[in-house]
């Protein structure tokens, strides 16, 4: 008897056989698209290599000691890494004779080449430092929450990124005064943010009096860690310690002293009213390339505002029967203010409050997991937490929002919730953003996708906002079909989020195609949500700042919608809602015409 086994890891396929019969078992396809898996794994490695924080990301511990480079150089070398790769796939591998996994792959890898191209010819446009995806608290949230500290080495090096932070810090600081100098800066709330956000991190212990900054009180605890478990002596405790407040006090207090000076020096520079990108130089070239980016759809700026007023409208209408199933006589504006003002619907701004917040969200989770089977052939193994957003970087009326774990399980996905200030958590929209962010929203699709052992590596880890987005937007009307959603005043607060959605595709529009100012913008939100005036001003701030990224979730929720839709009627009652998902699910974070190649090709399959 013949002994075989095919094993598939990591997009290798390794093969055990005799006498050639495991390799007849497969195609001339699978074969090559196999060689094509493994090529882009090695691809792939090459470009870890080269950023050593997505090595960590993965939970792997070479270059454990480093920091990307945040250069302009630095990028113009990736990009030129990434189009040679791009051209070297073609010299080696012929597109047809690859399956159709195999295509999708290649195709994937060519628009990652072409997307991070256009990203560098529009570098200066995108904001260096502003209060929603400013890199001047990601590096203290990348050393606390995913620099692992086992032994002594870790620890090390944790050191060692600190003062590493500090030179790319003086990277990026310089990227943002040669966007200033090409007339490109964010409104001037930002500026009053980043300044906050900065002397967070270097207020308190080693830098003044006072208690421990982030940094440090995370730093001493994992030195404490390693004190406890036998790992180091007093003595070895003592010296990490010393060697951390060295790099603290020469490498990290002056980058972010250096960018505290610089953006208090340019503020003057700012307008005196918020403007969206296409009011900046190249803006309305910049505006568009998001659009695509964003979107993934061939439509105008024009168009997209089109869509989100009838989706305004059409929301507004099922809202208003909610308002009369719950026996209130106002308006629908009214209304509005009833549930943004009365206090049974928020928590009490006190630690209870908070505690009670974040219990009532995993009991969201616990139920929601116990329905998943229903819905989902394939199943996550990671682990979901709850956690409060750290200090030096929660605000007031912040949305909430999720990290993913690592791809062996060992770092959990956490669902982060900004509660410093309970009046600007509505409890209706508590339900709504816990299946978002977890189950059956991007905890669930981030995962299935990361532990994934069957394709090349990048396609487990790389996404694009309107297919993740749009996912986690599908998934809030998905809960409310699997039976979620038992309070009316909660179901109002899942088309409150949905509206909300709806009306970014006006505002986001308004804001860089159409010269919207910021009242104006303030003012359409509140009239079409329920949502408290701070988090309002927050979530407008955010769209002033990330152009095209806010229009992402409706757009990525109407194509999955239209996938289903259409997958429906070519089934009929063939029709399996489980097997749907897992295709959506199961190719990684496709950009949304790679997706809908992969539901056509499932569709075909079903008839085959």
């Amino acid at each position: 008897m013949i002994t075989r086994i095919c094993q598939s890891l990591g997009g290798i396929l390794l093969l055990l056989m005799t006498a050639g019969v495991c390799a007849a078992s497969f195609t001339a396809q699978e074969r090559e698209t196999s060689r094509l898996h493994a090529w882009l794994d090695e691809q792939y490695e090459q470009e870890l290599t080269r950023t050593p924080e997505q090595l960590t990301y993965l939970g792997r511990k070479e270059r454990y000691d480093q920091m990307n480079d945040y250069s302009e150089a630095g990028w113009a070398a990736e990009v030129i890494a990434m189009k040679k790769s791009a051209t070297a796939m073609a010299d080696e591998f012929d597109y047809e004779k690859l399956s159709f996994e195999g295509q999708v792959s290649y195709d994937f890898w060519r628009y990652r080449g072409s997307v991070a191209q256009q990203e560098q010819e529009f570098q200066r446009q995108a904001y260096v430092f502003d209060q929603f995806s400013g890199a001047h608290t990601y590096f203290a949230e990348f050393l606390i929450n995913y620099h692992d500290v086992s032994t002594p080495a870790d620890m090390q090096d944790y050191i060692a990124r600190v003062s590493a932070s500090g030179r790319a810090l003086r990277q990026l600081l310089q990227r943002a005064k040669l966007a200033a100098e090409d007339g490109i800066r964010p409104p001037t709330f930002a500026y009053d943010h980043v300044v906050r956000e900065c002397l967070a991190l270097i207020s308190g212990a080693p830098f003044e009096q006072g208690e421990k900054s982030p940094i440090l009180d995370d730093a001493e605890d994992k030195i404490s860690s390693l004190l406890a478990s036998g790992a180091i002596n007093q003595a070895g405790a003592l010296k990490l310690s010393r060697n951390l407040e060295t790099v603290l006090l020469q490498d990290w207090l002056p980058a972010y002293q250096s960018i505290i000076d610089w953006m208090k020096f340019d503020k003057v520079n700012t307008s005196k009213h918020s403007r969206g990108v296409g009011a900046l130089p190249r803006g309305t070239e910049y505006y568009n390339y998001q659009l695509k980016l964003n979107a993934q759809m061939d439509l105008s700026a024009e168009e997209i505002h089109q869509i989100g007023l009838r989706a305004v409208a059409r929301i507004r209408q099922d809202m208003e029967k909610i308002k009369v199933s719950v026996g209130f006589e106002g308006s629908l504006a009214e209304f509005f203010d009833f549930v943004r003002t009365d206090g049974q619907f928020y928590f009490p701004n006190t630690d209870a409050g908070r505690r009670a917040y974040q219990d009532e969200t995993r009991g969201f989770f616990k139920r929601m997991e116990a329905l998943l089977p229903q819905y989902f052939g394939v199943l996550p193994k990671a682990l979901l937490r709850v956690k409060r957003v750290e200090p030096y970087m929660e605000q007031d009326g912040a949305s909430a929002y999720y990290a993913g774990g690592s791809p062996d399980g060992s770092r959990s996905g956490i669902y982060y919730l900004h509660l410093s200030d309970m009046t600007a958590q509505n409890k209706t929209d508590l339900e709504t953003t816990a299946y978002h962010e977890g189950y059956p929203g991007h905890h669930l699709q981030g995962s299935i996708a990361m532990e994934r052992d069957d394709l090349p590596l990048f396609r487990n880890i790389e996404w694009y906002s309107a297919y993740t987005e749009g996912w986690a937007l599908y998934a809030e009307q998905l809960a409310k079909e699997m039976g979620a959603f038992e309070s009316p005043y909660y179901d109002f607060g899942r088309l409150a989020n949905e509206i909300w959605r709806a009306v970014r595709l006006v505002v986001d529009t308004g804001i860089h195609a159409k010269g919207w100012t910021e009242q104006q913008t303030i003012d359409y939100v509140l009239a079409n949500t329920a949502s408290p005036l701070t988090t309002v001003r927050s979530e407008v701030e955010r769209y002033f700042v990330a152009p095209g990224q806010a229009l992402s979730y409706k757009m990525g929720m109407i194509k999955i919608l239209q996938l289903r839709s259409n997958s429906k009627k070519k089934l009929g009652e063939r029709f399996d809602i489980r097997s749907f998902h897992d295709v959506v699910l199961g190719g990684g974070s496709l950009p949304l015409p790679l997706l809908e190649r992969a539901v056509q090709d499932w569709l075909t399959r079903q008839d085959s």
